[in-house]
Parts: C-alpha cells; sequence; structure tokens
C-alpha cells in the first residue's frame, strides 16, 4: 500500500514525544521508533543500525534518507541525554515533558530531541514542498556517553553506500539568543592518566618510604605551564588537572602510589600525536627518574575548522534571515559529534540556545523551536539550491 508522505510536522508536539522517552545515554528503541515513523511517514527511507565497538552490548543508530540531485545534505543529532539527576530538585517531571506558558520543560529539551525535532520538522515540509537535492538524518544513540558506537561508525557505515556535500549538527550552539552563534570548528581533546608508584611506609620513618604526592605535585605544574597563546581560529590551548588520588585516609602513612588525571582542549597549532610528545616530555622532566607511567584515555580528537566559506556564507545568511540575528561563527566550547563527520564533508554546528542544557529543569521555549524549525528550513534552501 502506497504512504502519502506527510505535510508538516509540528516540532513541539514531536519534541514532546522524544522528551517522555527515558533515554539516558545509550538511547534505547523507543526514541528511534518515533523518529522512523516521522520520517518514513514523509517518505523517508530508513535503516535502524547498530554498532558495537567496544564490547559493552550493541547501540542503535538510525539513518534516513529522501531526494535526489547534485546536493546532499546530512542533518545529525542524538536522542540520548545525560542522567537527570533527583527529579525531586526539577519544577517538573524530567521525563514529562511539561509546558508552563511557553516554556517547554524536559531533560534533552536543549540538548538536544528539541533541535533534533526542528530539523525533522524542516525536513518533512522541505519533503512535501518537493524541494531540491537530497537531505539524509543521522541520528545516533551515543553521543552523551563514550560516544563509541554512535556517529563515528555511522559515518563509516554511511561511506560505503553514500557521500554527503555538507552536514548541520543540532547542538545547541546559540549563547543568549537563538542565531547569535554558529560554529565551524572545535578544539581537539586529550585525556590522559598518570600513574607513580612510589614506597609506601611510616611518616616518621620517610627513609624507609617513597612519596609519589611530590612527583605528582611537580607534574602538575609542569604540565600546567601554558602551551601556546592561541591562534586565529582558536583559544589558546588549555590544560586542567582533573584529579589527584591516593586513596590514602590515614595522617601518619606515605602512600604508595598516586594517579593524576587531565584533560587538554588544543587548538590548530597541534595534533594529538605532537601534543602527546610534548606532554610526555615535560612529565619526564618534572620528575626524571620516577617510576610511572601514561595512559592516553580513548576517545582522542583533533581540531578540526570548516574551510568551506560558502557553505559557512549560506547558512549565516539563512539564520540571519529568520533570526534577525547574525551569528558569530566561532569554534569555542567542548566537542560534538561533528569530529568524526569533520572527516567526510564540511560540518557546521547550529541549534537552540544551550543555557539550561545537562542542569536542572532543562528548558527551552515553544516559540524558540518554531523559529529553529524556520531557520532549518531556510538553511535546506540555501545549501540545495541548484
Amino acid at each position: 500500500m502506497s504512504r502519502t508522505p506527510s505535510a508538516t510536522v509540528d516540532p513541539v508536539a514531536l519534541a514532546k514525544d522524544l522528551i517522555r522517552v527515558n533515554s539516558v545515554t545509550p538511547a534505547g528503541p523507543a526514541c528511534f521508533d518515533i523518529v522512523e515513523t516521522v520520517l518514513a511517514g514523509a517518505g523517508f527511507t530508513v535503516e535502524r543500525v547498530f554498532f558495537d565497538e567496544d564490547g559493552s552490548g550493541p547501540v542503535e543508530n538510525l539513518f534516513a534518507t529522501a531526494g535526489d540531485g547534485n546536493r546532499h545534505l546530512a542533518f545529525a543529532g542524538h536522542v540520548d541525554v545525560v542522567p537527570p539527576g533527583p527529579a525531586e530538585a526539577w519544577t517538573h517531571d524530567p521525563f514529562g515533558a511539561a509546558t508552563d506558558g511557553d516554556t517547554l520543560y524536559g531533560r534533552g529539551a536543549q540538548d538536544m530531541k528539541g533541535g533534533v525535532a526542528a530539523m525533522i520538522a524542516a525536513a518533512v515540509s522541505w519533503r512535501a514542498e518537493g524541494g531540491p537535492g537530497r537531505i539524509s538524518f543521522l541520528i545516533t544513540g551515543d553521543e552523551e556517553g563514550p560516544a563509541l558506537s554512535g556517529t563515528r561508525p555511522l559515518m563509516a557505515w554511511c561511506a560505503e553506500r553514500t557521500s554527503f556535500d555538507a552536514a548541520i549538527v543540532g547542538e545547541p550552539t546559540s549563547r543568549e539568543v537563538l542565531g547569535d552563534t554558529i560554529k565551524i570548528g572545535r578544539r581537539g581533546s586529550l585525556s590522559a592518566t598518570i600513574t607513580i608508584k612510589g614506597k609506601q611506609g611510616h611518616v616518621a620513618y620517610q627513609h624507609n618510604a617513597e612519596n609519589p604526592i611530590a612527583h605528582a605535585v611537580a607534574i602538575g605544574a609542569a604540565l600546567m605551564a601554558p602551551l601556546d597563546e592561541g591562534s586565529a581560529a582558536f583559544a589558546p590551548t588549555n590544560l586542567e588537572i582533573t584529579s589527584m588520588d591516593v586513596g590514602n585516609t590515614a595522617f601518619n602513612v606515605i602512600p604508595g602510589e598516586a594517579a593524576l588525571r587531565f584533560n587538554v582542549r588544543f587548538n590548530d597549532h597541534w595534533t594529538a600525536d605532537t601534543l602527546k610528545a610534548e606532554l610526555g616530555g615535560r612529565i619526564e622532566r618534572a620528575a626524571p627518574g620516577a617510576k610511572m607511567s601514561i595512559a592516553w584515555q580513548p576517545g582522542i580528537s583533533d581540531c578540526f575548522l570548516t574551510r568551506d566559506d560558502a557553505l559557512i556564507e549560506a547558512v549565516t545568511s539563512a539564520v540571519a534571515t529568520v533570526t534577525g540575528v547574525t551569528p558569530e561563527a566561532t569554534t569555542g566550547g567542548g566537542t560534538s559529534d561533528a569530529r568524526f563527520i569533520k572527516n567526510y564533508c564540511p560540518v557546521i554546528e547550529f541549534g537552540a540556545v544551550g543555557s539550561t542544557m545537562h542542569q536542572v529543569d532543562e528548558r527551552t521555549s515553544v516559540a524558540e523551536l518554531e523559529t529553529l524549525t524556520k531557520a532549518y528550513g531556510a538553511i535546506i534552501a540555501s545549501v540545495l539550491a541548484p
């Protein structure tokens, strides 16, 4: 039986449906059922694919596509969310999708079930109007977690089947008002744990012990010295020590081991490999002769910068036309799944105001969701124009 494509989708109603699903990362099938129903009803071909890159169990992802033509635009997003914390701390049920006046409450309202709903609503309208080009959706259930079985393997899977001219990631990029910021790149991220071996002993007989904390302090100071002064497109590289642990509860015992953990967000002066070499040298010089090991954590990402001026102009113009605000193109903030997409096509991030993402009482406004939908529609028209 043939299916008549849906002409419109209410982005607020769709966002509510998604928010009502408790999809603390990794997302289960319920969110994907909702997305598939809407997109298939609009004439998209939908495939649900699973990856298990770390052996912890299969994670679901979704690929949907419609249209044809010389230009192929991908919309990327995620339907998994971070834990809400204590439900009693919320004004409304974090998975209740309650509205209070113009405000929609719920985990994922900003990050980024609201954005997914707006992208889908815009694409359904494009489909119903017979717009040019081709649109695909890359929706993952593993962005807020390890991100090993989500967009990264999904992009490799897609590369065997198709190619994209451009991608829009619907992360909440706006700072104060919708449209004030788009992301045209991201700093890289590198984390490590340094384990320093000493010798446990009584503090009154320190000559019979070796205190690893002294080495840890020296290493920490060396690591936090400035790495660069920034570049034309990026802020200075920043390293933060996130913990220093010895597991010692006694005042009269010298610990036998210390662990120091750090994360560094780096700019285009570095690659992950050159930064590892620099930091490794600092560590060795700070504690010569110390018994230690360095474990570089998985999930390393290099910084990247989108250099497609035509795409940047198309997105900037579309957003400005709808919102009345000319967005600033930046590279600040954390990482996103754009770091996996950039290896396959130029990518830009644009989405809602992110002022309450990951917070208690995460919320967005009905008016903003409706405007965001219009902005995505304008981006589609601008990027896919013949």
